[in-house]
């Protein structure tokens, strides 16, 4: 059973040290002073162990909720936990007042994109990087 709980924003910085697809994760400052407006903290527990986190705020004040950072530990992929907080979110989001949910990740997570991609977001953007599996694909999904 995956539980998901609120505001453990030093839970979720910590797990996102752990996430090997994470060069260089941000310290807990960097999400305090990015999250101010608007936000939501969610971790995800599989039998009592944090599995995975998915945060973001409102950082563009036009309607949009970005959901700014999230993963889910390997040993727990494959087992509904990135679906279970993706859609706690969208929840939460619309239930906020929210019309869309806008993302930003590195061309080189194809898994996630896919991932957004099957839950309905469309990609709406992209920022060249060299090499090219630093590129940045921004995506939205309508609420």
């Amino acid at each position: 059973m995956i539980i998901i709980k609120t505001e453990e924003l030093q839970t979720a910085v910590d797990l996102s040290t752990q996430i090997p697809e994470f060069d260089d994760p941000y310290p807990v400052e960097v999400y305090s002073d990015r999250m101010k407006t608007g936000r939501l903290i969610l971790t995800a527990y599989v039998n009592n162990e944090i599995a995975g986190f998915k945060v973001g705020y409102d950082r563009f004040e036009d309607g949009s909720f970005y959901s700014w950072m999230g993963g889910v530990l390997p040993e727990f992929r494959k087992q509904g936990v990135a679906k279970t907080l993706a859609d706690h979110q969208e929840k939460w989001a619309k239930k906020k007042g929210f019309n869309s949910i806008k993302m930003k990740t590195r061309k080189k997570h194809e898994a996630m994109i896919t991932f957004s991609l099957k839950r309905g977001f469309v990609i709406t953007g992209e920022i060249p990087k060299i090499p090219e599996e630093k590129s940045r694909i921004w995506l939205e999904k309508k609420l």
